[in-house]
């Protein structure tokens, strides 16, 4: 059979082309290669400088601070300036063969090991063997060894007589995030060297240097955008930078980071942070579902508000000069005016507010009703009172005062542009009139808007109120009396009274105020002889005579009187029986601190807990040797 031969066919393949250069991030393109190009790493630098001056280089170093701040870097030009041919010296010449091994990372005398992944016992057995050998070509060996925090507990035992008593020809350094789970003894085996986090400034100025050496060039509030988002990482604000070179074209604007990083603009937000300031809680959640349909980020959005509440709490306490803030020049007039509409504390609290709801959502899956419940909380701080206020409300006349009519509080829109329309005289009167209503209900704090008489307030509502403090008590002026006597006692106190079902007069002078019987809890509050006094007196300047009180409870029905003994048999047996829990309460009546804060909070005695000082008359023995405590839960001031 014969064979048949078949030619070859030859395929020409095109030759390759030729590999394009593979891009290096500016991060490393642009890492510092001498001591002077450390960025706000001064302190350090200049150390680490004396040290090697004066030849009292330490055998071991530990670099500790945030991430991006220069401290592999320092450990490199430190490896340089120790193993340089012309060293050592405090300016390597980065031109020599070491010098080039140790800035790339490839030099086989220069160690640089990662923690994370070699962290075991092992790993540090293979360092202690290979310690005793000689460096192959430079001076010293030296181990690098960055996130050493995250070696094993027996790792780091296994170091320490090789840490404390290295060969001369052996130096180690150690770089860390977090120092603080580092073990003591390691600590105490090295010379230790904080990195600080770099101002925003400085940030700036190495991003213009390194636009300039690629040709590009950004504006100035863009650039500080980038600066602040880095948070004093220097890498971080390099890597932000070379994402938004590689997202925009020749020059950089802002609003090519507000895009890029999902951001409101810083308009939006002071637009945003008016209207919780101004208290319009309608408008903030307006505002905030137009960023939301436009797609921006909210956790973004709450950084941003965190941001400006801490503008508002720098200009409110140091002003505006020399300050570094979130807003540019042009807002920065609409800031402080702000600022200055609004106190500290109201800042303060809005802070906490903010900084909770930061850590919130950021273990929730609705951050949308997180940021609007935020939003609601803030525009409503004004009618929140602070324990300090009541504690003066308890060392004062039990009055509460009235706060002044807060300003409104101006938005940036409302400096950037002019209003749009005049208001007509009929909606500026409107206007006025629920300002001067809402003032008046802001003055009542913690009570009603205005309590409302029982009984038969609306007899007599017209007439005038000179003649009550006149004559003595009538049909026709009681309700006039009774009206005057509520707004002037105090909100706490007018609330209870005004849960009376009808006040009448049962002899000359004498003023009677019953209670229903849903109500034996106020009755009883106020069968004390302290406060009765109190209303005599106050009725007695209201009228310009002596006048008496007395307190009496409307006669139940048969299943109001099976829910009201219900109710008495629950309160006396929170003790022990009913006569000790009335000895006990007559005790507790003799504390001034308990009787003031009756008097002023409309507090009850409803509870005395055995064991918080109130003599309990259970045994002869312990019969009048602690000291009486209601169950306001407030301690006795001696």
């Amino acid at each position: 059979m014969a064979k048949r031969k078949t030619a070859a066919k030859t395929v020409s393949t095109p030759p390759p082309e030729p590999r394009a250069e593979e891009y290096t991030v500016l991060a490393r393109r642009y890492r510092p290669q001498q001591f002077e190009d450390l960025v706000g790493q001064e302190p350090v630098a200049q150390a680490l400088a004396n040290a090697l001056k004066s030849g009292r280089v330490a055998h071991a170093y530990l670099f500790t601070g945030a991430r991006g701040v220069g401290k592999t870097s320092t450990a490199r030009i430190l490896a340089k300036a120790l193993n340089c041919v012309k060293g050592p010296t405090i300016t390597p010449c980065d031109e020599c063969e070491l010098c080039r091994g140790i800035a790339a990372g490839e030099d086989v005398d220069v160690l640089e090991i990662d923690g994370a992944s070699n962290r075991g016992i092992d790993e540090v057995r293979e360092i202690r063997q290979n310690v005793q050998y000689r460096p192959s070509r430079a001076r010293y060996k030296i181990y690098i060894i960055d996130e050493v925090h995250m070696l094993t507990t027996p790792a780091f035992n296994a170091l320490l007589k090789t840490l404390e008593e290295p060969p001369g020809h052996v130096k180690f350094i150690f770089a860390t995030t977090e120092v603080q789970k580092i073990p003591i003894t390691i600590l105490s085996r090295c010379q230790r060297f904080d990195f600080a986090g770099i101002g925003a400034a400085r940030i700036v100025e190495c991003l213009q240097d390194i636009l300039a050496g690629e040709g590009k060039e950004a504006d100035d509030e863009a650039l500080a955008m980038v600066a602040r988002r880095a948070g004093g990482s220097m890498r971080d604000a390099q890597s932000l930078l070379d994402q938004l070179l590689s997202f925009g074209g020749d020059r950089l604007t802002q609003e090519q980071v507000h895009s890029l990083l999902g951001t409101a603009s810083v308009e939006r937000v002071g637009e945003l942070a008016a209207a919780v300031l101004d208290r319009d809680a309608r408008r903030a959640l307006a505002l905030l579902q137009n960023i939301a349909d436009s797609g921006l980020q909210l956790a973004e959005l709450l950084d941003q508000l965190i941001e400006y509440w801490r503008d508002l709490l720098v200009v409110q306490c140091a002003g505006m000069d020399n300050q570094t803030l979130s807003v540019g020049p042009g807002q920065r007039e609409a800031l402080q005016a702000q600022a200055q509409a609004i106190d500290a504390d109201a800042i303060l609290a809005g802070l906490d507010i903010l900084v909770s709801a930061k850590n919130r959502m950021r273990n929730s899956s609705h951050g949308k009703i997180v940021l609007e419940i935020t939003l609601v909380r803030l525009s409503r701080l004004d009618n929140l009172v602070s324990l300090t206020q009541i504690g003066q409300w308890l060392a004062g006349d039990g009055t509460v005062p009235a706060r002044p009519q807060r300003a409104s509080v101006p938005s940036i829109a409302a400096t950037l542009s002019p209003p749009k329309m005049v208001e007509p005289p009929e909606k500026k009167k409107l206007a006025a009139e629920v300002n001067s209503l809402a003032h008046e209900a802001d003055r009542e704090l913690l009570a009603p808007a205005e309590p409302r008489p029982p009984g038969r307030t609306d007899v007599g509502a017209d007439r005038p109120a000179e003649s009550a403090s006149t004559h003595a008590l009538t049909a026709e002026n009681v309700p006039i009396i009774w009206s005057q006597l509520l707004t002037q006692i105090g909100p706490m106190l007018a609330s209870i009274l005004g849960k009376s079902e009808n006040v009448a007069i049962s002899a000359p002078n004498t003023l009677v105020v019953r209670f229903p019987p849903g109500y034996n809890l106020d009755e009883n509050h106020y069968l004390d002889p302290t406060r009765v006094s109190r209303l005599e007196e106050l009725l007695g300047k209201l009228t310009g005579r002596p006048c008496k009180v007395r307190i009496e409870a409307s006669s139940p029905n048969a299943s109001q009187a099976a829910v009201s003994r219900e109710a008495a048999a629950v309160s006396e047996t929170a003790t022990s029986s009913p006569t000790s829990f009335r000895r006990s309460r007559q005790e507790a009546m003799q504390v001034p601190l308990v009787t003031r804060a009756m008097e002023v909070l409309g507090a009850q005695i409803v509870q005395i807990d055995e064991g918080f000082g109130v003599a309990q008359q259970t045994s002869a023995s312990v019969a009048g040797n602690t000291d009486a405590i209601a169950a306001l839960d407030q301690p006795e001031d001696d």
